[in-house]
């Protein structure tokens, strides 16, 4: 957190960080009861046995170190953006994409809050995610590339996004009954798809567990340390016990709070810089 101490000061920054905790430790947990909502529900394998599998693996990556975590994110993301891609296109087709158009949703009693207020909880959420990890492997990565990555990752998720709520809305309703859509979407085009999509969803589940599980380490301890390696193993297994609630109902009450949260950290982001900026010019005007 040098970044948000450097711009709104420790007290806030101190603040932030305790909040940024606390929400890494409650996505692992969700993350961790994903994991065994895909063995439950698609593999008809007990939730618990995925749970155990993500938490060894976990385990073992951060044995490895910073290391183990980028490599993991490097091998696992790109094949997993690509069968989502791969899913969605061939569900559009086969699912008559010129329907999409005619497809309205009936706002229901079960609709909690809007559309735009869900998606901007859900960014805020991810944004510590995003900052824990990333932070801790900056100093390797020059500016150009930063820039560079955060413009074509960003483009190639919100193309990925787009592309699956246009296959989702083909198998509206029917898709609202599942924990995991992108499965359901995956069985119509056959089942050796759905087993290879239930694997890399899988895969998804492990790498922002992992990527959780680091970012608790990593604002306690340096990491690759000894301590490093306790505390994010300590963590992992300290969320097990909640992990095993349901997925959908820890997504429902976990995100929307940390939601709130996080856009206390976006709204640093924003207003921040600016801020430092006038406080520095004032106190140069003051000279």
């Amino acid at each position: 957190m040098i970044l948000i101490n450097y711009l709104v000061g420790k007290k806030i920054a101190k603040l932030l960080d305790i909040i940024s905790l606390l929400m890494l430790a409650g996505g692992l947990s969700v993350m961790l009861s994903g994991g065994g909502a895909v063995f439950s529900e698609h593999f008809n394998v007990a939730a618990w046995y995925g749970i155990l599998i993500i938490v060894f693996i976990n385990c073992w990556v951060l044995l490895c170190g910073l290391q183990g975590v980028v490599w993991v994110n490097v091998i696992l993301v790109p094949l997993k953006i690509i069968a989502i891609l791969l899913i969605s296109l061939l569900v559009i087709r086969i699912q008559n994409a010129p329907a999409i158009i005619n497809i309205t949703v009936q706002t229901t009693e079960n609709t909690y809050r809007h559309w735009f207020i869900s998606g901007l909880l859900y960014v805020s959420y991810n944004m510590i995610l995003v900052i824990a990890v990333l932070s801790t492997i900056g100093k390797g990565i020059s500016s150009k590339k930063a820039v560079a990555g955060g413009v074509l990752g960003g483009l190639g998720l919100g193309v990925t996004a787009g592309i699956m709520l246009l296959a989702g809305l083909t198998v509206y309703p029917e898709i609202k009954e599942y924990k995991v859509p992108m499965l359901y979407m995956a069985g119509i085009i056959g089942a050796g798809v759905k087993g290879v999509m239930g694997l890399l969803i899988w895969a998804a589940i492990l790498t922002t567990t992992i990527a959780n599980a680091h970012g608790f380490a990593a604002r306690l301890a340096e990491p690759g340390s000894g301590r490093y390696k306790i505390i994010g193993i300590g963590v992992t297994l300290l969320a097990m016990p909640l992990a095993r609630f349901d997925f959908d109902k820890l997504v429902a009450v976990i995100y929307p709070i940390f939601g709130y949260a996080g856009l206390l950290l976006i709204i640093v982001l924003i207003i921040g810089p600016p801020l430092k900026l006038l406080r520095s010019s004032i106190l140069r005007q003051g000279k």
